[in-house]
């Protein structure tokens, strides 16, 4: 039986993503309200002309911030239509903040979204429900020491019911949904992830562990993956751009906000809720 995997203390996770913090990458100024007022700046790598992809951090129960930013997203795709559009999420939807009943709400069933089509990851808190579920004790516990509480609430449910009630009290929209999150997207010259890559894997090999879960030495490389990794999972104060990839996790459901990417050609912008 595995050991429990305790999320690490705030202070340690900056610690982590300070050491990650070497002069070749820099963070993009505070993201705008929508994307008719956000500075571009110049990205890592390349779209096909006439496509646009929109990438959303982790949302860890942050219901409100998520439906702004899919409103922003749809006013954005009427005002500057485009030949193919795209709305990735990078994962963890629940756990932390306060709806993630209503973010399993709208999330379910969700593929298209203003004309663009949508994708959803799997992110670590998904796999560690995934597995508590299926009666991974040490995962179960994993996920109640890392906002599963909240989750629960959010759903109706005692944080102190037995673990054993959960499957039948869950909505029932939860099983399908968690099964049909992928592990990763690639478009253009980017690849969406909920938490990296393994440096010196290739991509088509990589585990899902690391997908979902990996920090070092992901964060502090410098190597080239063959695509720019697009990615959340470590919080950061604002996004960042670094050769290699770009971290959306801007702490939504940790006192943070809820950051979006928009990449078209060769440009990057951000905003946020």
């Amino acid at each position: 039986m595995r050991r429990p995997l305790r999320r690490p203390p705030a202070r340690l996770l900056r610690a982590e993503t300070a050491k990650a913090e070497v002069p070749s990458w820099h963070s993009a100024r505070a993201p705008a309200a929508d994307p008719a007022t956000m500075t571009v700046f110049a990205a890592p790598a390349r779209l096909p002309a006439g496509m646009r992809l929109y990438a959303i951090g982790d949302i860890h129960g942050c219901g409100r911030e998520l439906a702004a930013l899919h409103e922003a997203i749809a006013s954005d795709l009427a005002r500057r239509p485009v030949r193919a559009a795209t709305v990735v999420h990078l994962g963890d939807y629940f756990d932390h903040g306060p709806d993630s009943v209503g973010v399993l709400a709208r999330l379910s069933g969700l593929s298209d979204l203003g004309g663009a089509h949508v994708v959803l990851l799997l992110g670590d808190h998904e796999q560690m429900l995934i597995d508590a579920l299926a009666g991974d004790r040490a995962a179960a516990t994993d996920w109640l020491h890392s906002g599963g509480e909240a989750t629960l609430a959010s759903f109706g449910i005692a944080p102190g019911a037995p673990r054993e009630t959960w499957a039948t009290a869950l909505p029932a929209a939860l099983p399908a949904f968690l099964r049909a999150l992928a592990p990763s997207h690639r478009t253009g010259g980017y690849l969406f992830v909920h938490a990296g890559v393994r440096p010196g894997v290739p991509l088509d090999r990589q585990a899902t562990e690391d997908l979902v879960g990996i920090r070092q030495p992901f964060l502090s490389t410098e190597q080239d993956f063959g695509a720019v990794v697009v990615h959340g999972h470590t919080p950061v104060t604002l996004p960042a751009i670094r050769p290699n990839r770009i971290a959306l996790d801007t702490g939504a459901g940790l006192s943070g906000r809820l950051t979006c990417a928009v990449l078209e050609t060769d440009t990057v912008g951000f905003f946020w809720a």
